[in-house]
């Protein structure tokens, strides 16, 4: 039977999206691995989101909080608002109650992606104060650290991401993730499935 793995994430102009898709790859280049792409419901009205020039949704299949139990894993994806989750992000997981009462997240492995509009805009602080959510959860936080090698220590160009999780930088909305991003992504989405399989003791 497939280890699943969820990639949970909320994209409002697609920066995350873009990285969400590379782990979705990752994850599934590890035998097997099943990784499904999910989004987040909305919570802006289309009339703010028409004003704020967010593109339409993709035909990726919003999640509801009971499916979350059907995962193995997860890696989490969300934009920086002042330095923390988006607040569509964290809407969900308001909605999350049951299965902290039933504690069915507990014990799963869980990784976290972000994008930020600037270099000082919380690659690392929207990690930080995210894990307090799976830790309520009982979840287990697993960041790549360094396994990235070499990318980690980039300084020739600007790169997101951190050894929290994979970054990118959306700056005026403009810049889309770079090829170095995401292959970051990509890892992380191969690392964080090679967890989850070793977790669920599946060789």
């Amino acid at each position: 039977m497939a280890v699943k793995v969820y990639i949970v994430y909320y994209s409002m102009y697609g920066h995350v999206e873009k990285l969400a898709e590379e782990i979705k790859k990752g994850a599934a280049s590890v035998e097997g691995v099943e990784a499904i792409l999910w989004q987040v419901p909305e919570t802006l009205p289309e009339e703010v989101l028409g004003k704020m020039s967010a593109p339409p949704k993709s035909d990726v299949p919003v999640i509801t909080p009971s499916e979350l139990a059907e995962a193995d894993g997860f890696v989490f994806g969300f934009p920086t608002r002042f330095g923390m989750m988006a607040a569509q992000f964290k809407a969900f997981l308001d909605a999350t109650g049951g299965l902290w009462r039933t504690q069915q997240l507990a014990g799963k492995p869980a990784g976290i992606f972000f994008s930020t509009g600037s270099q000082g805009g919380g690659q690392e602080t929207t990690a930080l104060t995210a894990i307090t959510q799976l830790v309520h959860h009982g979840m287990i936080f697993v960041p790549i650290g360094y396994t990235f090698g070499a990318g980690m220590f980039e300084m020739g160009e600007v790169k997101g991401g951190s050894p929290y999780g994979a970054g990118t930088y959306a700056g005026d909305g403009s810049r889309q993730p770079s090829k170095l991003e995401l292959e970051q992504a990509f890892h992380q989405g191969k690392y964080t499935a090679t967890i989850t399989k070793k977790l669920k003791g599946v060789h």
